[in-house]
């Protein structure tokens, strides 16, 4: 596949559009900011959700062998010794002795010479970074105390299979599914919310019968990719990748990566891993619990294999943004658009009055919360109604309804469509229907 990445102007771009539309802003920015932490505005908060939304209903809803659970974000060590966190979790870290910067190593293009400064030669020996957060539950800090915020939501699924399996009444191969936020010491974070100290993730392990562990790490590496595909982002941006052997970690038999490519070159938004027995393994041992399926049917047990689809929300909300952000001249003006599949976008339908007068506003009003009982709609009623309209191209809203003068004698409103500003008139009473054939 040839890399037509897009221009590097694209991520500045997206990063002014997310601060000027209220989709991302610097944390703590009125204290000069704290780094790799960001906060999602109004708009912000409602395409991240829809990005979650839209991942459990392929992954739970419209399935009938995956479950939810949401498991707690604070957990005692034995889990993270079990899983091997404590021991493995780390970054090779370098310090350069001529400008102090410091860098993991695995990622320098040159493991002799330091990016930030160019010197050869000055790089320290690599040191073991462990990317845990460690923390204190209770009043007192001893080491009986210590607790450790999840570096992914993996483990609280691994931990509650008996408990889901004995009150789900399902069997391998199931699968148990969690979006929730995961923390990480990354040492070099970057990119914007690409990589982040903070951050969500949406997570499903999947329990199946060892013999059916390969045909199942396909499906789902199939399955996975495709759902990038159906929610907007080209084919063309995107790629499976395939572990190499000297990448994989030390469960996994086989990991594939979704990659997106950015400006900056390929990057990961989601892995599937085949984990084998590891993790129920780990904990059955460590825990004394027999984590194992009886077939009662064969009379026989066995601990499941797991095969794992790890995607970053935080990630796939940058790659839905990037793949969807386009410039268009319209009448010697240039246009920003996000073009957002429906099922992502923040708000379905904008509805404007073409002016505040109250015989305008009173009855767009009205029609607004009819529409509010069944999507995310928006109001706008201020400035020339060509600019609201290209204010709702810039945040991806499908739809725009505007209630003009001729509403109040003929009962229908203008329909004006985002990707082709084509427009139509609708009587109000019509407008329900016609909106949710189209925002599937």
């Amino acid at each position: 596949m040839s890399e037509e990445r897009d221009s590097p102007e694209l991520f500045d771009q997206i990063v002014n559009l997310c601060k000027r539309r209220g989709i991302v802003f610097p944390s703590a920015e009125i204290y000069g900011g704290f780094r790799s932490t960001y906060d999602y505005g109004p708009v912000g908060v409602l395409l991240l959700r829809n990005v979650k939304d839209a991942w459990w209903r392929s992954m739970v809803q419209l399935r009938h062998d995956v479950v939810g659970l949401d498991a707690a974000i604070l957990s005692p060590p034995a889990i993270w010794e079990a899983s091997g966190h404590l021991q493995n979790f780390t970054d090779p870290l370098v310090d350069c002795r001529n400008c102090g910067a410091r860098h993991r190593q695995d990622q320098l293009e040159d493991p002799n010479v330091c990016p930030s400064c160019g010197t050869a030669g000055k790089l320290t020996d690599p040191r073991q970074f462990n990317l845990m957060f460690k923390t204190h539950a209770g009043p007192v800090e001893t080491e009986g105390a210590v607790a450790y915020l999840r570096p992914e939501t993996a483990q609280g699924m691994f931990v509650n299979f008996a408990n889901v399996l004995n009150t789900s009444r399902k069997r391998p191969p199931f699968g148990i599914a969690q979006v929730g936020k995961s923390f990480r010491n990354e040492i070099t974070p970057g990119n914007f919310v690409f990589r982040t100290r903070e951050f969500e993730q949406m997570e499903m392990e999947y329990f199946v019968p060892p013999a059916e562990a390969d045909q199942w790490y396909e499906y789902w590496c199939r399955e996975r990719l495709q759902w990038y595909i159906d929610h907007g982002i080209p084919e063309s941006k995107l790629r499976l990748r395939a572990h190499d052997p000297d990448e994989l970690s030390h469960y996994s038999s086989g990991t594939s990566d979704v990659e997106f490519l950015f400006p900056w070159g390929w990057g990961e938004l989601e892995g599937i891993a085949n984990r084998g027995n590891y993790d129920l393994t780990q904990h059955a041992e460590r825990s004394g619990e027999r984590l194992e399926f009886f077939d009662q049917a064969s009379g026989e047990r066995y601990r499941p294999h797991v095969i794992e689809p790890a995607a970053g929300a935080t990630r796939t909300l940058m790659a839905f943004l990037m793949a969807a952000y386009d410039e268009e001249e319209v009448r010697g003006e240039t246009r920003t658009v996000l073009r957002l599949h429906p099922r992502i976008a923040p708000y379905k339908v904008a509805v404007l009055p073409l002016s505040k007068k109250p015989e305008l506003t009173g009855p767009a009003l009205e029609l607004l919360g009819r529409l509010q009982q069944s999507m995310m709609c928006d109001y706008d009623e201020t400035q020339a109604i060509g600019r609201r309209y290209r204010r709702q191209d810039e945040i991806g809203t499908p739809y725009c309804l505007t209630f003009d003068f001729d509403s109040l004698t003929d009962g229908a409103v203008t329909v004006r469509e985002r990707d082709s500003m084509e427009q139509v008139r609708l009587p109000i009473d019509d407008v329900l229907g016609w909106l949710q054939a189209r925002l599937v």
